[in-house]
């Protein structure tokens, strides 16, 4: 029987170890995780012997700790990315509000949404951040600018967090949603 499930190899890793200075890293570096928990991390010269299900060279790639994004408005309706090239081209931000961009068009489109449509979409966000490294997320509502709608947006929050806890194995994000509590 392994020992770990998975023994990553071949990686620099990034570290912030307490006493050591600000950040350190491990040039040669492994990483053994076992039922989804490092069991093991330092320099691949000092590697234990144990043996793992699997083993995988990251041919020197870094390793670093999970980020966290604790200021995110992750819950909203529409896409506003045409905007964003119109401003790479010169149009002003008060030129687009003038024509029906801008935050308003991003409240109206919040507004307009079910539930069930900010959850996907901000379900895609969610998976998005933890591909990037993202592994916790405290969600910020906003765009409602009522009750009823800030209250929707939270209650999707809610939705989010209680579906990619991180002892959700069936999600691929595994990260975790914090919201406040919704109450009327």
């Amino acid at each position: 029987m392994a020992d770990w499930d998975l023994l990553l190899t071949d990686t620099r890793i990034a570290t912030m170890r307490e006493g050591d200075t600000d950040y350190g890293a491990i040039e040669d570096g492994a990483v053994a995780i076992s039922a989804g928990t490092i069991a093991w991390i330092g320099p691949q010269s000092g590697l234990p012997k144990y043996d793992a299900v699997e083993t995988r060279s990251l041919g020197g790639r870094w390793s670093t700790p999970a980020l966290i994004d604790c200021h995110t408005h992750l819950v909203f309706g529409g896409n506003r990315a045409a905007e964003y090239e119109q401003r790479l081209q010169g149009t002003s931000y008060e030129d687009i509000a003038a024509a029906g961009g801008g935050i308003m068009s991003t409240v109206l489109a919040t507004r307009a949404e079910t539930h069930d449509q900010l959850f996907e979409s901000a379900l895609q966000r969610v998976r998005a951040l933890a591909r990037d490294g993202v592994a916790t997320i405290e969600i910020k509502s906003g765009y409602g600018l009522d009750v009823d709608n800030e209250i929707k947006m939270l209650e999707v929050a809610r939705r989010l967090g209680e579906s990619n806890r991180a002892d959700n194995k069936d999600d691929v994000a595994r990260g975790t949603c914090r919201s406040c509590r919704v109450s009327r």
